[in-house]
């Protein structure tokens, strides 16, 4: 069947597997039969609780995720983790390091700034973040109570090429616009947090992945919500959870289950972005800033260096039917992510544009 649909490059919400929105759709006034969609079932139902375990499972299952660990669906995005992960995590020193590779990793630290004495480590804000800096185990303070990384910067583009080692200190890492695109080894962080809408869901859920021995260490004073003692002994539901895109997002589990995991997924992201960003390097308009190394999979950047031609691109494009590849409004040029559901069909038709877009407008 033919939908007309465009192919979505926005940073988020962004496209979900055609295949899932069908499902979806074709459950959606009648969830295999209950009676209900699960949009006005109750969260307390044998029908979702079922849809909440098979979540769980299927994440797991993918992710490799190990029995030490609790897996918890929360709401607030990213945004809200930025508050959580201190008011959970400052509990003996106060001390935290973070690495500034973003605009979302800076909020973070500022977030952090309220509850303890934050150190920046590093930064790249030097060079507009254009590069992911390198660190040793020996430029964090020993007695802090954990390191935190953006490890996908969605604003420029760039990745961690290595995970930092912060010998016994917990790694927490914001992975909101790279989850699911990579095999990563879960035992080297001590809490993972997503927000669900690149690679996972709808917006509205945020995946935390935490380690249990990091769980319960909250003041009194931090608020029952924020404390995630609370969501893990109560199985991500202990308030009405976003159950629809917890359904949606068990649905792109059980798709990435099914086209052979995450190696095969990623297999497909390298694919993809290594034809753009070859086409990007081999051109006479367009430039990327990104460090070679420190590209990310998902957020391809790129400018032509006149801020008139990037606007027209941005314009034509969503006229051949490529949606949202204005860069974020704090640096402009044009930003393509290629999330896992973007398909091959979507690069080789932005790169058909951009190469007659080049010929037109040399």
């Amino acid at each position: 069947m033919s939908y007309n649909r465009a192919y979505n490059f926005s940073a988020g919400p962004s496209m979900l597997p055609l295949s899932v929105i069908e499902s979806v759709a074709e459950n959606l006034p009648n969830y295999k039969g209950c009676g209900e969609s699960v949009m006005e079932m109750s969260h307390r139902s044998k029908e979702f609780k079922t849809i909440l375990e098979e979540a769980e499972k299927d994440l797991r299952e993918i992710m490799n995720i190990p029995d030490n660990y609790k897996v918890m669906f929360l709401q607030g995005g990213g945004t809200l983790q930025f508050a959580m992960v201190p008011l959970n995590l400052l509990r003996k020193s106060g001390k935290a390091d973070y690495i500034i590779t973003g605009s979302w990793a800076k909020k973070a630290a500022k977030e952090a700034k309220k509850f303890g004495d934050i150190k920046i480590v590093a930064s790249s804000e030097e060079s507009t973040f254009s590069y992911i800096p390198e660190v040793k185990k020996e430029d964090f303070r020993p007695d802090a109570d954990y390191v935190h990384i953006t490890f996908n910067n969605t604003i420029y583009g760039t990745h961690y090429p290595y995970i930092p080692d912060t010998g016994d200190i917990p790694l927490v890492a914001d992975m909101s616009s790279c989850i699911l695109s990579e095999e990563i080894d879960v035992s080297k962080f001590g809490l993972i947090y997503a927000g669900a809408q690149k690679n996972v869901a709808p917006s509205g859920v945020t995946i935390v992945i935490m380690r249990e021995d990091l769980i319960g260490f909250a003041k009194e004073t931090v608020p029952t919500y924020l404390d995630y003692k609370v969501h893990a002994e109560n199985d991500s539901a202990y308030n009405t959870p976003n159950c629809f895109g917890i359904y949606v997002a068990g649905e792109v589990f059980k798709h990435i289950k099914n086209i052979g995991g995450i190696a095969a997924m990623h297999d497909l992201d390298v694919k993809k972005a290594k034809k753009l960003y070859d086409y990007i390097d081999s051109s006479q308009l367009y430039t990327c800033p990104v460090r070679e190394q420190d590209r990310s999979l998902m957020n391809v950047v790129f400018v032509t260096g006149n801020g008139d031609l990037d606007k027209k691109f941005v314009a034509e494009g969503k006229a051949a039917g490529l949606h949202n590849l204005n860069g974020h409004r704090s640096i402009g040029g044009m930003r393509a992510s290629i999330y896992n559901a973007m398909p091959m069909e979507g690069v080789d038709a932005l790169i058909d544009f951009m190469k007659k877009f080049e010929a037109e407008n040399k």
